[in-house]
């Protein structure tokens, strides 16, 4: 039986505003700048949604299911063996202009899926903060 399953990153600091983290991160195609091209492969992107090949997961699709300026971000998407799931960016603007961010993912996953999926997820979240916490053009695009 399948249960809902949250994995999280750990909370990076990215050199800009929340608007401006919001704003970039709203646009999907930007979303490429973090994602190592060793983590995934035939990637297909627009500003509102992608599909991609990744190790353990198979073809992943995604798609902004939610805006909420500027905290949060919600991607919704679908994978092999997995119903739905999200993937969620909170956003929190610091007193030094810079801002925290964390992702979220949670997917309805049974107990060997579970197992299967947990590092790789965890790998590719670990990832992302790390490029986010690098990226210094949060005002360029695309």
């Amino acid at each position: 039986m399948a249960e809902v399953s949250t994995f999280e990153s750990r909370t990076g600091r990215v050199s800009c505003s929340s608007g401006k983290a919001f704003d970039f991160m709203t646009d999907l195609r930007n979303f490429k700048r973090f994602i190592p091209a060793n983590e995934i492969r035939d990637l297909v992107i627009d500003s509102d949604s992608c599909s991609f090949q990744a190790d353990m997961l198979g073809t992943v699709k995604i798609h902004i299911s939610e805006k909420m300026r500027p905290e949060k971000i919600v991607y919704s998407g679908t994978m092999p063996h997995v119903n739905d799931f999200s993937m969620s960016v909170d956003i929190r603007e610091k007193p030094d202009g810079n801002s925290d961010v964390k992702l979220f993912i949670r997917a309805e996953l049974n107990p060997f899926l579970k197992m299967m999926a947990a590092e790789p997820i965890k790998r590719v979240l670990g990832t992302i903060i790390d490029e986010m916490e690098k990226f210094r053009e949060w005002e360029a695009t695309t």
